[in-house]
């Protein structure tokens, strides 16, 4: 399999891990030759509640039973789809209330600049320096990251860049500006999170000159930082707030969110102003539909908070310089990107698995499933420290 991995699928790296896998359950991986790995980074803060959650599984089989894809999205009727975009409404405050399902965090950032240009009448787009929305054009557009980009020109016009944090730059937001498009804590970056109230700010200028303001909560949102969505904690509010990996429980979902006024200018002059085949799948929209109730009815959010206390007690190194973000998506920065590499790859072949970040390579990713035990949490910490005390 692996000679067939590297022969026929293609591959995003000149080097990937390619570890061959056999199942997964709960936090921990299996590989073929049935070796457990403890996984601390859950498919890039995608398996919000682990592999394999039991109602996320009873929910895909009841609905396999029912029925799979019928007709592009939205034209029928589908109960799955409706009952998730409900669930989102109830869980997000007023006026944000009607949801457009996709199928990728990245679509749902395309649908998004989309609907900001078509509501707004205006073309341009600022979004941040390190900024990192996806990779389909409309989302690599957003990068400053010209090294990635230049490949691939021309992207789409318009689009103009602002130090994230830097109250300074927001003079830069204009009447020619139709959205203001930010991670709620950026990703890539460094998980670096918004500070001195700076998202407010954001907000308030985006108000006073008529453009809108798009979160992408694509990480961040979910419950990973200690509530629904990571705007909750940082006095504002989106406009449209995207959504996508950990909302599909390990399957893939994208999602945007706006006012009912706002969402309506894509389905007229043009119609079909945003259109997609899967999006809204039945199956899909199931899974995301059960991950979201077990997180907004249980503990997990709250414990996250706590579980966020016990990893930065047990990864107090003197190679570990400082620890970002918030609840279950942090960010260990060692001294340099060599120390970075050795411990990810080291840990690995221990057991344990960990990730980087794309724009920081001092970054060690710890995004865990939120369920993940306090027992394992110490568990990969005390691992991580090993391998530190050996450089």
């Amino acid at each position: 399999m692996k000679e067939a991995f590297f022969k026929y699928q293609a591959q995003t790296t000149p080097h990937p891990l390619a570890m061959e896998i056999s199942h997964a359950q709960g936090s921990y991986i299996y590989d073929t030759n049935d070796k457990a790995y403890l996984d601390f980074v859950a498919g890039v803060s995608a398996c919000s509640l682990g592999h394999s959650h039991p109602k996320v599984v009873a929910a895909i089989k009841n609905q396999v039973d029912q029925y799979l894809h019928v007709m592009v999205y939205g034209e029928y009727i589908q109960t799955p789809a409706v009952a998730l975009s409900q669930y989102l409404a109830a869980h997000l405050p007023a006026p944000l209330e009607v949801t457009y399902l996709v199928n990728s965090g990245t679509e749902a950032i395309e649908g998004s600049i989309k609907l900001a240009r078509r509501f707004t009448g205006r073309s341009e787009i600022i979004s941040a320096h390190q900024a990192y929305h996806g990779n389909t054009m409309g989302s690599l557009s957003l990068m400053d990251y010209e090294e990635r980009k230049t490949p691939f020109l021309p992207l789409i016009p318009d689009i103009k860049h602002i130090h994230y944090n830097l109250e300074d730059d927001l003079n830069k937001i204009t009447t020619a500006t139709a959205a203001v498009i930010l991670e709620t804590i950026q990703g890539g970056a460094g998980f670096i999170e918004p500070t001195d109230n700076y998202l407010a700010k954001v907000q308030q200028r985006c108000n006073a000159v008529g453009a809108l303001l798009i979160l992408d909560e694509i990480q961040p949102g979910i419950g990973r930082t200690g509530k629904l969505f990571g705007f909750e904690h940082y006095n504002c509010q989106p406009d449209i707030v995207v959504t996508g990996k950990g909302l599909g429980g390990g399957l893939p979902i994208g999602a945007f969110t706006a006012s009912k006024t706002m969402m309506d200018s894509l389905s007229d002059n043009p119609k079909l102003g945003h259109i997609t085949t899967f999006g809204g799948n039945p199956v899909i929209a199931a899974a995301a539909l059960a991950t979201l109730k077990e997180i907004t009815e249980s503990n997990l959010m709250a414990e996250a908070l706590e579980k966020e206390k016990l990893i930065r007690q047990h990864l107090q190194h003197k190679h570990i310089k400082e620890i970002r973000g918030r609840g279950l998506m942090l960010a260990a920065i060692t001294e340099n990107a060599d120390i970075t590499n050795t411990v990810i790859l080291q840990a690995q072949e221990q057991g344990l698995i960990l990730f980087w970040l794309l724009f920081e390579p001092r970054a060690i990713r710890i995004t865990p499933p939120l369920t993940i035990s306090n027992a394992e949490i110490i568990k990969g910490c005390l691992l991580i420290t090993s391998i530190l005390d050996q450089i």
